[in-house]
């Protein structure tokens, strides 16, 4: 056992003292120790249950002989980071929680993991961190909330941001949105609609590194805290066949990931993270390839902010799995991969039905046969970006107009709502990429703004930074290079002619090659805008969004 290190010979002495201080017995000290990864915290909603699902895990592993072994993880809530400088540090977390726990878990030689994540960016940290510690690990998140009510029509977190635009512009009024306020979110778990949060949950299943179940049970039901009971017992059976994150997060696995994301229809932000979880097992591509996936897979779901249902009805439809199965009748997946489950994925979706076909869409009747994603390049971005392609309206696919351009988010939110962004504009927001922000804040506020305001299927918005899972419309992000580098999205003037064009996955922007390079010669580099603390340290280190934002040693 790897614990041995810490607690076997004369020389671990010293070790096993200190195991004395934290009370174990001397048969506790015979059995693996199990770490178990806990995000437990009191400000994220989807966390806020964390500690029960913690103690189920704690059950199931003791139950199948291992002595469990808590320690945490951060977690930010990208909900109440939005809009103001706690959005810097949302993405940033990712890789402080995989180095974290890296360094927990080396540091103590644990056995094996099991890892209590849930939320946006603590999902793929878990990840990243899995991949490179390379014990038996598994999956188990807390579950997404349940849907709100507000006048017989259920609603999510993305209707409240949106409320909000309407109220601006003048079509709602404070008491309905204060209904909103206090309905949208009824319960704890991650955000109902298929968002960053339950896009990696679900993820975490085609992965093979999460239970059936992991990304769409409730985090209220009591299904929840069997399958966290499972998860304890599961990693023991890992252990015992010394199945290894790496021996299930493969290229073939990622390839599947890739493959469920585009039927699911999920966030754009997993063009972030999956090319970082990817890089941990040395795969590294251009995100422009998912272009092929999403040439080939049918988008079958249309979850809230695309549609009106949510993680409960995916649940009831029959999950992922459900999904998974429908995409192998096309033989789009690789089915030999091994699973968490200690069965391929072939074997753990054989008998996984589709319950609901207006839920699941059945393959003869997609609500596209493409992917929710797609990746857009152009000389506007040559390296990419990315749009969440289910969730565009159809007279917005082809789409140019005037570029209305904005050096910050807060810039754009204020001309949104004073009205003096109107039909037909191409709203770019700059300098907030993963260099620029730094930590590329996610755009929420203004494209709800827009929705708010009626303008959701006239407007398009692009920017460097990244958008919420919860955002829908033509809103096109990650565009790489990123500004504060010099890509062409620093060159933009106002009433520069933006073309997109989202089925031939072009972004361009319409001016010669001799004005853009007239004025690359003129750019300058701006200072930057934190030159202090980890978000300094962040911005020297981190790659491009088309990279996945990946931390790198500077080169000198």
């Amino acid at each position: 056992m790897k614990s041995d290190n810490v607690k076997l010979g004369m020389q671990q002495a010293p070790h096993r003292s200190l195991f004395n201080a934290l009370g174990f017995t001397e048969e506790e000290m015979r059995k693996p120790m199990v770490g178990i990864v806990s995000s437990y915290n009191e400000i994220v909603p989807g966390h806020m249950n964390l500690d029960k699902i913690v103690n189920a895990v704690k059950l199931g592993v003791a139950e199948a002989g291992g002595v469990p072994v808590v320690f945490p993880a951060i977690a930010v809530c990208d909900g109440i980071a939005m809009g103001h400088i706690g959005m810097k540090y949302s993405l940033v977390t990712r890789d402080l929680i995989a180095d974290s726990t890296e360094c927990m878990a080396l540091a103590h030689q644990f056995d094996a993991l099991v890892m209590v994540p849930n939320c946006d960016k603590n999902v793929p940290g878990l990840l990243m961190a899995a991949a490179r510690i390379n014990v038996p690990t598994v999956f188990v998140s807390g579950g997404p909330m349940l849907a709100g009510h507000v006048k017989g029509q259920k609603r999510s977190l993305s209707s409240m941001f949106e409320a909000v635009g309407a109220h601006a512009a003048g079509n709602m009024t404070d008491e309905e949105v204060r209904e909103f306020e206090e309905k949208v979110c009824p319960t704890c778990g991650s955000c109902s609609g298929m968002y960053t949060a339950n896009s990696m949950n679900c993820l975490t299943e085609a992965l093979g590194m999460g239970l059936r179940g992991n990304g769409t049970i409730p985090a209220v039901y009591s299904e929840r805290i069997k399958l966290a009971k499972h998860a304890g017992m599961a990693v023991m059976n890992l252990l015992e066949k010394n199945i290894r994150p790496r021996d299930i997060m493969t290229k073939e696995a990622v390839l599947n990931a890739l493959t469920v994301d585009m039927a699911l229809g999920c966030s754009t932000n997993s063009m972030l993270h999956l090319p970082a979880i990817a890089h941990e097992i040395g795969y590294d591509f251009d995100i422009a390839f998912a272009n092929e996936i999403s040439a080939k897979t049918p988008n079958l779901c249309h979850l809230a902010p695309a549609g009106p249902t949510y993680m409960e009805d995916l649940n009831e439809a029959g999950g992922v799995y459900a999904v998974m199965k429908q995409l192998s009748e096309l033989n789009l997946l690789h089915l030999d991969c091994m699973t968490v489950t200690g069965k391929t994925v072939g074997e753990n979706i054989a008998n996984a039905v589709n319950k609901d076909p207006e839920v699941i869409r059945p393959l003869d009747n997609p609500y596209s046969t493409t992917g929710g994603l797609a990746v857009l390049k152009g000389n506007l971005a040559p390296d990419g970006s990315v749009v969440k392609r289910s969730a565009v309206v159809e007279e917005m696919m082809v789409h140019e107009g005037p570029a209305r351009v904005f050096e910050c988010e807060e810039d754009a939110i204020d001309a949104i709502k004073s009205g003096k962004i109107v039909a037909g504009d191409v709203v770019v927001i700059r300098y907030e990429g993963p260099k620029g922000g730094p930590g590329m804040r996610e755009m929420l506020n203004p494209t709800s703004a827009i929705a708010g305001m009626g303008l959701g299927s006239s407007v398009a918005l692009i920017t460097d930074g990244r958008f919420s899972g919860a955002s829908r419309g033509a809103s096109i992000g990650h565009v790489s290079p990123e500004a504060a580098v010099g890509g062409p999205i620093a060159l933009v003037e106002e009433g520069d002619i933006i073309k997109i064009n989202i089925p031939e996955c072009t972004l361009n922007l319409a001016v010669s090659e001799e004005v853009l390079a007239e004025r690359k010669a003129k750019w300058q580099p701006r200072e930057p805008k934190v030159t202090t603390g980890y978000l300094n340290r962040y911005r020297t280190m981190v790659t491009s969004g088309n990279t996945g934002a990946v931390l790198r040693v500077p080169q000198e």
